[in-house]
Parts: C-alpha cells; sequence; structure tokens
C-alpha cells in the first residue's frame, strides 16, 4: 500500500485562569457551563474521546476513540486544565496516543506544541528556546515518550524556530500550502517557484536549516482544509471520507499522503456532530481498501523525502499578510465588525514588549545574585509547573543554586521565575487573534501583564506599573465605555490582584457559609486554621478564628487573624489583619465580640470590629467569583422559598378558575398564568429527583401543565433530567442486579425522552454502552440458564437502551 490519508487536529484553548487563583472562574458567557473550557471540551474534547456511530435507525452501534486514528496535538496549558476538570477526557487522550503506537508501527499519533501558544517569530531567542523546551517537557510528562513532531502556533514559522525545534530533537512539523517558497528534488540544482499555494501536499519535504541541520516540513492540502473548517464538509461523513480519497491519484506509483490540518475544536464545537462525521470518514477510509490512515511519524519511516523546500519567513495559516495579524492593522479579523479597526494591535504589543524588557536586566542581576544561570533555570522551571511539591521545588534549587538557598531566598527564587513564567503567557497569540481590545482574550494578556508587574514591583522595589499603563493607553478600543488598554486594565485587571490578606479575607468570609478542614486549600493557597469557633443566634453566625495563608507557587506565608459576622441574606461583616495576637489578646478580642453578638447587641459587634480591626472590614464582596455567586444563590433560593410558597397558594386556590376559564376559552389572567408556570415547573423539576422519581408523578404533573398551557423551563428541567438519569444509571452499574431500579430508571427515561425538551444523553449513553460490553453479558448467561430474573432484566435493559438510542448486539 502506497496510498495514505492522515487528519490533523490542532487541540487548542487560550489560557485562562486568573493569574492570581491559577483557576478558570465562573465565565458566564459560557453559560449554561462554567467556563469556555469547560463548555468547548463537553462539545468537543471529550465526544472525540467516545464517539459515536450510528445505524439506519439513529442508534449507536459502536464508540470510538477519534484521536487514536487520527493525528493532534493539545495545547500544554489546556491538557493542565483538563488533567484536573476532566480526568477521563484527558486519560482518552493518553491512552489514545498508546493506542495510535500500535496501529501506526511505534509512532503514537499526539505531537508537541510550543508551549502557550506564542507567535514565534514575533518572539525574542531565549522566549522562543523556552517555548520549545516547555513544549517537549510538558510533552514528555504527559505521554510517556519524547515527541517526533511539534506544532507552531498558529503555524507561525521563521528559520530560528526551525533551527530550535531541529536543535532539540524534533523531526517534523505541519505548515500551509502558501507557506511554501519554492522546492526541488534532492540532489538537483534548479529551484521551482510554488508560491500562492502551488506546492504539492502529497509528499514530505526536507528544508536545509543554517546550521545545516535538517527537518521535515509536511504542507497540509489547503481546499480540503478549508472545507472542513469553513465550507460544512462535516455534514456529512460519507462525504467527507469520499473527498479525502479523491486527494489520491490512483495510477501514480509513488507514495502519496492525502493529509489535512485544522483547529480541532472544527470537529463538534463549531460544527455540531463533527466528531461524528469524522468517526464515519476514518471508517469508509479504513473499509475502502484504497487507502490506510497513518500518522506522519509512521509515514516518514515507511517514505522518506525526495524533495526540499525553502519557506517564505514570518508566515501564518491564518493570516495572509505573514505575521501582521499579532502586531499591526492588517486587515485580518473575525469578521461581523466591519466599521471596527484593530490598530490596538501594534500598541498592546509595545506596551508588552517594553515590561519583558524593562524586567529582563532586573531579572538578571537579582535572579545571578542567587542562580548559576538564570536562563537555564527558567528553562528548567517547568519541571517544578508540572510538580509543585517540597520535594521537587529542593530539587529544582539544589540543581541551580550557586549555593544551599535559604527560605527567604527560595521564595525570591520562586517569585522570579513565576515572573518569567507571565511574562511569556501574555503574549498568548489570542490576545491578538479577535476584533476587540475589551475581549476576553485580550483582557487575559493584559491578566498576566498585571501579575509580572506585581511579582516586578515586590521583588525589585520600583513602580513599573505606571510606565505600563501610560503605554497601553495608546491601544484605543472601537467601544466609546472602555477607551483604551489603560482603562481596559484599571477596570478589569487591577481588581483581580490578589494578596494573601485578600486570601484570607475569602476564607474568613467564606466560613461562614461552609466549613473548612483545618488544612485546606484556597485555589493556589494553603490555608492552617487554628481552633476556629463559631456560634450562632437565630439566623445571625459569628466565626472567629487564627489562620495561615500560604502561596503554593511562592512559599510566601502570611499569619492572619479574623472575626466575621452573618446576619442573614447577604448581610456579611468581616474584620481582619495581618498578624498573629498572643494568646490573651486574641481570647479577650473572641470574648468581647462573642458576648455582644450572644446578647444579640449586633451594632455593637460592628463597632467592635471596627475598632479591634482597624477598620480593615471585608464583606461578600470579598469572596472570589465562584464561591460569592455560590453564596448568593443559596441566598436567593432561601428566598424564594417563601415566594414559591406564596405562588403556590395563589395557584392552587385559583387552578379550578383557571380551568374554567380555559374550558370556556376566557383568557387566563397573567398573575394566575405566572403562579402557575412557577410552581409546575418547579414541581416538575423535582419530580425527577434521582431518590425519589416516579414515572406515574411525572406524567401527572406533564398532564396539569398541559392542560393550563404551561410553558416549560426548558433549560432548568433538561438539566435535571440529564443529571437524574445519570445519577440512576450510575447507581445501576455500582448495583447491577438491582431490578426494582432497572424498572424504574426504565420507566423515567421513557418518560423523559417523550417530552417536548432536549436533553444531553451523552454522558448517559457513555455509561449505558460500557454496561452493555461489561454487564449485559453476565445477565445473558444467567438468562440462558433459565434465569427468570435474568431474563426480566434483560428485557428491561434493551427497552432502555431503546430509550436512549444505544442499539445492543
Amino acid at each position: 500500500m502506497t496510498r495514505y490519508i492522515c487528519i490533523h487536529g490542532h487541540f487548542y484553548q487560550p489560557p485562562r485562569e486568573n493569574p492570581w487563583l491559577e483557576a478558570v472562574e465562573l465565565q458566564d458567557s459560557a453559560h449554561p457551563f462554567h467556563d469556555w473550557n469547560e463548555r468547548i471540551c463537553e462539545e468537543c474534547y471529550a465526544p472525540n474521546g467516545m464517539s459515536r456511530m450510528l445505524d439506519g435507525q439513529g442508534r449507536i452501534w459502536k464508540m470510538v476513540n477519534n484521536y487514536a486514528r487520527m493525528s493532534f496535538n493539545f495545547g500544554p496549558t489546556l491538557l493542565s486544565w483538563m488533567e484536573e476538570k476532566s480526568p477521563e477526557t484527558y486519560g482518552q487522550i493518553l491512552e489514545a496516543d498508546r493506542e495510535s503506537r500500535e496501529l501506526f508501527g511505534g509512532h503514537g499519533s499526539a505531537i508537541a506544541q510550543a508551549y502557550n501558544h506564542m507567535i514565534m517569530p514575533l518572539a525574542n531567542s531565549r522566549d522562543k528556546t523556552t517555548q520549545v523546551v516547555w513544549g517537549i517537557a510538558d510533552f514528555e510528562a504527559r505521554f510517556g515518550r519524547s515527541p517526533e513532531g511539534m506544532w507552531l502556533p498558529e503555524t507561525a514559522v521563521d528559520l530560528e524556530s526551525l533551527e530550535l525545534l531541529a536543535a532539540q530533537g524534533i523531526t517534523f512539523t505541519i505548515l500551509a500550502p502558501r507557506q511554501a517558497r519554492r522546492i526541488r528534488r534532492l540532489g538537483a540544482r534548479t529551484w521551482k517557484d510554488v508560491s500562492g499555494s502551488r506546492i504539492d501536499p502529497s509528499m514530505p519535504y526536507v528544508i536545509r536549516l543554517p546550521s545545516r541541520r535538517r527537518m521535515v516540513l509536511f504542507f497540509y492540502d489547503g481546499p480540503v482544509s478549508q472545507a472542513v473548517a469553513f465550507e460544512h464538509l462535516l455534514s456529512s461523513g460519507e462525504r467527507f471520507g469520499h473527498r479525502l480519497l479523491s486527494l489520491l491519484d490512483g495510477d501514480s506509483p509513488s507514495p502519496q499522503l492525502a493529509h489535512i490540518a485544522t483547529d480541532g475544536e472544527t470537529y463538534g464545537h463549531h460544527q455540531k456532530f463533527g466528531e461524528m462525521a469524522l468517526s464515519y470518514a476514518m471508517h469508509l477510509i479504513e473499509e475502502s481498501g484504497v487507502a490506510r490512515l497513518t500518522n506522519y511519524g509512521q509515514f516518514l519511516e515507511l517514505h522518506d523525502p525526495t524533495h526540499e523546500v525553502q519557506i517564505h519567513e514570518n508566515s501564518s495559516w491564518s493570516c495572509v499578510h505573514g505575521v501582521e495579524r499579532w502586531r499591526s492593522d492588517c486587515g485580518c479579523n473575525s469578521g461581523g465588525n466591519g466599521d471596527w479597526n484593530q490598530e490596538w494591535r501594534g500598541p498592546l504589543r509595545a506596551a508588552l514588549d517594553w515590561l519583558r524588557d524593562r524586567c529582563e536586566p532586573l531579572f538578571e542581576e537579582e535572579a545571578g545574585r542567587m542562580l548559576h544561570k538564570p536562563w537555564a533555570a527558567r528553562d528548567d522551571y517547568i519541571s517544578v509547573v508540572l510538580d509543585r511539591s517540597r520535594e521537587n521545588v529542593d530539587r529544582f534549587m539544589e540543581r541551580h543554586g550557586k549555593k544551599s538557598i535559604e527560605s527567604a531566598d527560595a521564595q525570591r527564587v520562586l517569585k522570579l521565575m513565576e515572573l518569567q513564567r507571565h511574562l511569556m503567557l501574555m503574549y498568548t497569540s489570542c490576545g491578538w487573534f479577535f476584533d476587540e481590545l475589551s475581549g476576553l482574550e485580550t483582557v487575559q494578556v493584559q491578566m498576566y501583564a498585571g501579575r509580572a508587574i506585581q511579582l516586578a514591583e515586590d521583588l525589585f522595589e520600583t513602580r513599573i506599573e505606571p510606565d505600563y499603563v501610560s503605554r497601553v493607553e495608546l491601544a484605543r478600543s472601537n467601544l466609546r465605555e472602555h477607551q483604551n488598554g489603560g482603562k481596559i486594565y484599571e477596570k478589569w485587571v487591577r481588581p483581580c490582584r490578589v494578596d494573601l490578606l485578600e486570601v484570607g479575607a475569602h476564607y474568613a468570609v467564606g466560613s461562614l457559609f461552609e466549613t473548612y478542614r483545618s488544612h485546606d486549600r484556597i485555589y493556589a493557597f494553603d490555608v492552617e486554621s487554628e481552633a476556629p469557633q463559631s456560634h450562632s443566634v437565630g439566623r445571625a453566625k459569628l466565626v472567629t478564628g487564627r489562620i495561615s495563608v500560604t502561596s503554593r507557587l511562592t512559599g510566601v506565608r502570611s499569619h492572619q487573624t479574623f472575626a466575621a459576622l452573618h446576619l442573614g441574606g447577604h448581610h456579611v461583616r468581616c474584620g481582619l489583619r495581618a498578624s498573629l495576637d498572643d494568646q490573651a489578646a486574641y481570647d479577650e478580642m473572641v470574648e468581647a465580640i462573642g458576648g455582644a453578638f450572644k446578647r444579640a447587641a449586633y451594632d455593637e459587634a460592628f463597632r467592635l470590629l471596627d475598632n479591634r480591626f482597624n477598620g480593615a472590614i471585608y464583606s461578600i464582596r470579598s469572596l472570589f467569583r465562584d464561591e460569592q455567586r455560590r453564596v448568593l444563590e443559596t441566598v436567593v433560593d432561601g428566598t424564594l422559598e417563601g415566594t414559591y410558597a406564596n405562588y403556590r397558594q395563589v395557584y392552587e386556590t385559583h387552578a379550578p378558575l383557571m380551568a374554567v376559564l380555559k374550558e370556556l376559552d376566557v383568557p387566563q389572567p397573567k398573575a394566575l398564568r405566572d403562579a402557575a408556570g412557577l410552581v409546575l415547573n418547579f414541581d416538575l423539576r423535582h419530580a425527577f429527583d434521582a431518590d425519589t422519581a416516579r414515572a406515574d408523578r411525572i406524567t401527572a404533573l406533564m398532564s396539569e401543565i398541559e392542560g393550563h398551557s404551561v410553558p416549560l423551563e426548558e433549560a432548568a428541567l433538561a438539566r435535571k433530567i440529564e443529571l437524574s438519569l445519570f445519577k440512576m444509571l450510575q447507581s445501576l452499574s455500582q448495583e447491577p442486579g438491582n431490578l426494582e431500579l432497572l424498572e424504574r430508571l426504565h420507566d423515567i427515561a421513557s418518560v423523559a425522552v417523550r417530552l417536548p425538551v432536549g436533553f444531553n444523553l451523552w454522558r448517559i449513553q457513555n455509561l449505558f454502552y460500557e454496561m452493555t460490553r461489561r454487564t449485559y453479558p453476565f445477565f445473558v448467561v444467567q438468562a440462558t440458564e433459565g434465569n427468570d430474573a435474568a431474563e426480566r432484566w434483560i428485557d428491561r435493559f434493551s427497552s432502555l437502551g431503546t430509550s436512549l438510542k444505544v442499539r445492543i448486539e
């Protein structure tokens, strides 16, 4: 076989973490998901790990891991998020690479990526080096092998970047066809101009570098990649597969590689069910006998390059002007805002360049005092990013310290390394890709700049922020209310800055609403508490305590004392200071404030808080975003309980009248319709509580809802159904012989799928599919031996599969 097909997916999301908390906070624009990473994971990354193949009746007959049969790269910062937040998907990606090695002659389908998606031609040499070194180290830590290839962000390329890849042992990378300048057969003297995407993408090419090193370049097929990404080729898996096969010349005896490259998010996020089209296309190719699926590493082992290539430097796949999209108003944008400009790109990059260059000599001087080679230490700091345990940090200090580094200097070294990490993160390419300076991705790069500024001012005891702000003010927003980059910085970046006192305030206020362990973690901080005391009087609550807050990243610690008072609802008042009182003083404070609280003398307790904490008072606003939202939702739910009771009384009193009005075709008063809607939707959601759900109760409520023509609150109901069915199926998977549970689940699922509500069966189908492979065969054996209960189990389970659209073989 000399004809091959390879499909490459570039899976990437910009880092979205709050730089101070090292966590992605709630993003309302991603609703109903917590944040955009979670949303895209559920729409794309997870579905590609368990992609459905359907039969002619729309039932699932097979689930496949797409990653195992394609070529792919994942951004390291995305995998870091996924490892914690979606470990099952993360595991499927790693397993796919292991499986692909068995399929493709020992060559894994995963390739590495330059670490945080920096545009390499626009980076300085040190940053380029670290991006490559960190990308390789992250890959090796996750996949357990060295990468053969590396994805260059936006395929942006220059010779220096290729030199660095080659020096680190990278064999190949993938470029767009328009990035090729000229080619010739190896050994020939005459070059052929292939500018304008005229290169033959069916073969690999060698590029000879100035250092005399070589690399292999693959140029993907442009038209088909374009059709996948933008022309809805994924609307049919069959058409997609045949389009790929059509790239191959059946008469040519030469080895041929038909290959495409697109954003991986095309398969499911940008194009719904795109992952299923991908699965079917690969299945069609495998069954055709015309070509074999492969990956780049296997193809190179089987077929050496026969031609060499020279490239257009400073070019990319997503900007026809080279790399101008990331530094100027070149005309490339995401569209839809015709009267906007992107003149802000240049001043933003200039401000960040100034910040990087301002910090460079200060870093070298301070780090040089403690470390042998500061920049080599930065390259090696990825080992700490991947493992922040005390033992690993100590090993890092031993490798790079000029002498034994004491605790205070170790903290300074870690701050210096974190400064450098954020000075690189602020160049993440998405900050320039979109249309507006105030967009999420562009604000994010300023967030990284803000964290770098905070660290630099602390380390070097010099003011940097005013000069940065004056420079970024030259970047003008298209939206009048945001004015410029300086105003955006002040509006969205500066309020996010966090210090150890603010972490302590979050802990203190939070302790009014949840119980913390004596050693607990608050985002990127460890908090140790010393015998906190809690008192309640009715709805009011007082918590006092002493805590130590320690940064998990730098080791810096703060000892704090607090007293927090909650009078119900959102009324919270908290005093906190960065000192550890001696026991007598602490006991006296607790007794004074506690005494006033127990007498319900709340005004006196407030005065004591102000006096004892010198006006350092915090409120519910001191909670970080996620916890603040959770607490406020609890407060709102408590408030609504009484409201629902009032509406219920209105509805139950007037339900007979509403029935008569409907029968006589008389319009119902809006107040009565609203009351009915609130009550019946509330009851229907709770009728799906997994532990108590009954099909007859759900059916009766739906009859009542239809009788009053009440519109369903579909989003909330869908989410409740998904959670309830999954929880019940999870219980059944743990106790498969529970026939009563199976029958109840069967009845509820039968009712649920008939409701006029679109809910997501994905997780439920995954678990059910596993049970068809793991649990179902056992009961088949039992039934063949005459077990009546097993026969009943098989009947109910098979019928449940019909409701869930999963075919049981």
